[in-house]
């Protein structure tokens, strides 16, 4: 978690950003001392978002970042220490109370990351945990019961507060597709899908949370460029069903799912679809593609979505999309599709995404800005949001010693050539990062430079 820094002489009000409305759905305006609205279809319709003062702070101290210091980002509860404030940040209650300021008595979203299960992200060292695979009372009694215990708290459940959480980002595909044999398994995934412990985790914190009557629960499914393969999609929406109705959970406290948190995958490529073909070629036999069934973020959170209602869950589910870091923007954002001298070509020539390989995901150089934040952008789709804070580092580029739990990955090495997870290609990540949540200033003066649209 972030670090406090005082604006000195800046008063920080709710954003100026505020959420429209869906057609259908009343915004409940009500006073933070009354009872909480009912439950809608959509929280971000018809509310402002809040504004994290710890990542504003830090984002307007950077040249150029009072352009951005005003939208709304996630709150990252990634250890038990973070429910009360770490290193000078804000705990939960302090964010909850400034929230309730910004609010001035109308709809107003709080979003938090729920982030620190049991043998924590099994196929990434740069954001392992505090907690052994095996620690899932300890993940219960002293991670998700602290936490609902403050949101039911009447304060905050009785007011114009709504409580968004993303749940566990990176966790349950991670059963899916590296675990029993497969090229990209790991020891550590084996053992979490044998020992069971993600999806207890998981439904024990949609169960304890979404009891609580103002809070939404989103589930994190990945992104398309990992769960959008045949072999790879119905089993993920399986295993988060599976999640949904563990540990008395039920498919009910699911308000949706969110995609592409913490990654880089284009919201939408215009230059190309999955159904074109040069000289009779398929655009998913490029390499670039490698089969997919999505090219983009958009077209993998609708289908998923859909996926998850026809495994069982309620057909109004939602899902956001992280835009965070997929703008690519800058001098190397293609104007026109590429040449249609083959396959490669014409993917290469057209995508957006400028990663050396869609399987890379720490700090990626070239990365820019994507869409602001926004409540019902595009069917099925309940906001677009900065749910991973930009400018907070994804790892470090070589090994830090610290007291987080936090490992090295060689992911986040530029100089690291690759493993089977990126078909062995270079990690295309930035230099001279520091550890995962921390602040990484290169990396954020990169997500302004590239930013698109453009500021």
């Amino acid at each position: 978690m972030s670090r406090r820094i005082r604006m000195a002489g800046t008063l920080l009000a709710a954003s100026a950003l505020t959420m429209g409305a869906l057609t259908g759905v009343a915004s409940a305006q009500v006073d933070s001392g009354r009872a909480a609205a009912a439950k809608v279809d959509n929280p971000y319709s018809g509310a402002k978002v809040y504004v994290n003062p710890d990542w504003s702070a830090k984002a307007a101290a950077e040249p150029g970042g009072s352009k951005i210091s005003s939208q709304p980002t996630g709150i990252w509860l990634d250890r038990i220490a973070a429910i009360n404030g770490t290193g000078g940040a804000m705990g939960l209650r302090a964010h909850l109370d400034r929230a309730l300021q910004q609010s001035g008595g109308s709809p107003t979203v709080v979003q938090l990351v729920v982030y620190d299960l049991p043998g924590r992200d099994c196929s990434a060292l740069a954001s392992n945990g505090e907690l052994g695979p095996t620690e899932i009372d300890k993940y219960k009694t002293q991670f998700i019961d602290p936490i609902a215990a403050i949101l039911s708290e009447s304060k905050y459940a009785n007011s114009s507060l709504r409580i968004v959480n993303t749940i566990e980002v990176d966790s349950l595909p991670n059963l899916v597709t590296n675990t029993g044999g497969k090229p990209t398994a790991t020891p550590e995934c084996d053992t979490m899908k044998a020992n069971g412990n993600y999806v207890k985790g998981v439904g024990y914190a949609l169960n304890k949370l979404g009891s609580i009557g103002n809070v939404y629960n989103y589930i994190d499914a990945g992104h398309h460029g990992w769960i959008g393969w045949d072999d790879n999609f119905n089993p993920t929406a399986q295993v988060i069903k599976q999640a949904a109705t563990a540990e008395g959970s039920t498919v009910d406290k699911v308000a949706g799912i969110i995609t592409n948190t913490a990654n880089f995958s284009a919201l939408k490529e215009n230059n190309f679809t999955v159904n074109d073909s040069v000289n009779g070629t398929t655009v998913r036999q490029s390499k670039w593609v490698d089969w997919n069934r999505y090219v983009d973020e958009l077209s993998y959170a609708q289908a998923f979505r859909q996926e998850l209602v026809s495994v069982g869950f309620p057909s109004n589910i939602g899902a956001l999309i992280d835009t965070s870091r997929n703008g690519w923007g800058g001098s190397a954002r293609p104007s026109g599709p590429g040449a249609k001298t083959d396959v490669d070509t014409y993917v290469n020539g057209g995508r957006y995404d400028r990663r050396i390989h869609v399987g890379n995901w720490c700090n990626q150089s070239g990365a820019g800005l994507g869409e602001r934040p926004k409540a019902a952008p595009a069917a099925g789709i309940d906001a677009y949001v900065w749910m991973k804070p930009p400018g907070e580092s994804d790892g470090s580029s070589s090994s830090i010693p610290n007291d987080e739990g936090k490992g090295f990955d060689r992911m986040c090495d530029p100089t690291y050539t690759g493993n089977p997870r990126n078909n062995n290609n270079m990690s295309g990540a930035l230099p001279n990062a520091p550890l995962s949540g921390h602040w990484f200033s290169a990396q954020f003066q990169e997500l302004l430079k590239n930013a698109y649209p453009a500021l």
